[in-house]
């Protein structure tokens, strides 16, 4: 009889452990429980097609059909308000057709809100789902709309979201300040390992606005998450950010695999698998694959991988390679918790630099900003290996997560 409760026990808690954790996001609660900070008020909304209830509606109808709310602007970030135009594709103004509601872009000739745009305005709104890693250009877009807000004196309001790649792991440089971009305005590791709430915490409360201005913020906080947790074991869905972040995978890979996009080695961008195969007409699959395994990188192997970029309207414009043939690898992750994105892309570039040392190129600019230093590059050309290159910031990490730790907002 022991034995047989014993297994129950265990089949329940199976079942239980099983079941995705139910999201209750900050979207939710500020058309719900926290609408009276808003009610009243003139709205402006920094925002993009991630923005869904997990009713299914889109943030910004729920509030523009609310009678208690008016919301006057609206402000996009890259790809625009509904998430359409292709990677750097730069974003006009507009109206937008279902509210009629302004569309500002902040992706093309601007990327902040002007006191102009902000005139009506008497609180803005931030609600657009990260990747969780510092070169993507929405936080650029977070921490300077944080900047319009507290130069016109209004408050800034968050509604987080979970890290769909984890809350736990921190990882690569900290950007050093003369690398500061647009696709690193932070100092901060490669993956940060934080939410959008957290991180602007950290911004305002550590003078990383400009002229360390500190607005007057507010993170309402979603409900049902562990910082161990991935997306995909919650309630929500994925809703790819941006055209070439097609699902979890890539999300998961990115971290590393967007440093190839500095080199002359295809990331995949014009095929369907963007950031998990990389290659060139150069390269040999079998070698690099032969290479790369036998490093034993932990929960990651790499097979021999064939393909053509293709323009791809709205997806991917003119890529590296277009309609020529590549050979590279296929980057498959087999044990996600274990997988160290970071480390998993300098080795890849370490093994490229060692086959192919005439043949591999650098765009220095574009590659130190999207590394945060120059370190990564210097030590791949030199032939140092990824786990003496990946050694170099240890001691940065240590004492970036010391300070982190200060704006946790969940916990495991």
């Amino acid at each position: 009889m022991k034995l047989k409760y014993l297994l129950l026990i265990f089949y329940y808690s199976s079942v239980l452990i099983s079941q995705p954790s139910q999201i209750i996001l900050g979207a939710d609660k500020i058309v719900n429980e926290e609408k009276s900070l808003i009610a009243g008020k003139k709205i402006g909304i920094v925002t993009n097609h991630t923005a869904i209830l997990s009713n299914g509606k889109h943030l910004i109808d729920a509030l523009s059909n609310d009678p208690e709310i008016k919301v006057v602007v609206l402000f996009g970030p890259e790809h625009g308000i509904r998430g359409a135009e292709s990677d750097g594709a730069k974003i006009q103004d507009t109206i937008d057709e279902k509210t009629g509601i302004p569309i500002y872009s902040l992706y093309g000739s601007r990327n902040k809100p002007t006191q102009e745009m902000l005139a009506d305005v008497e609180i803005l709104l931030f609600d657009i789902q990260d990747v969780g890693t510092r070169f993507y250009t929405y936080l650029s877009t977070m921490i300077l709309s944080m900047e319009a807000a507290a130069e016109k004196g209004i408050p800034f309001i968050i509604l987080d979201r979970p890290n769909p790649i984890r809350g736990t792991v921190v990882d690569g440089p900290i950007r050093t300040d003369s690398l500061k971009s647009f696709v690193g305005w932070l100092p901060i590791p490669i993956q940060h390992g934080m939410t959008f709430g957290e991180l602007a915490s950290l911004a305002n409360n550590s003078g990383w606005l400009k002229d360390k201005l500190k607005v007057d913020l507010k993170i309402i906080k979603f409900d049902g998450w562990r910082r161990s947790m991935w997306i995909d074991q919650t309630s929500l869905k994925w809703i790819s950010p941006s055209p070439n972040m097609k699902s979890l995978k890539t999300a998961t890979l990115y971290p590393g695999l967007c440093l190839i996009e500095g080199t002359n080695v295809s990331e995949g961008r014009g095929t369907e698998n963007p950031f998990e195969i990389i290659g060139s007409p150069w390269i040999n699959g079998d070698q690099l694959s032969s290479e790369l395994n036998s490093y034993k990188i932990p929960g990651v192997v790499f097979q021999p991988k064939t393909f053509t970029p293709i323009d791809i309207p709205g997806v991917a414009s003119n890529p590296k390679y277009v309609n020529e043939i590549c050979n590279g690898v296929f980057i498959k992750v087999n044990e996600r918790n274990l997988f160290q994105p970071v480390k998993t892309g300098i080795a890849i570039l370490t093994a490229l630099q060692k086959l192919y040392p005439q043949q591999l190129k650098f765009s220095q600019r574009r590659f130190d900003q999207l590394a945060g230093n120059s370190i990564i590059r210097e030590e791949t050309i030199k032939g140092n290996s990824y786990i003496a290159i990946s050694s170099l910031w240890k001691k940065e990490l240590y004492k970036f997560n010391i300070t982190r730790n200060k704006y946790l907002l969940y916990l495991d």
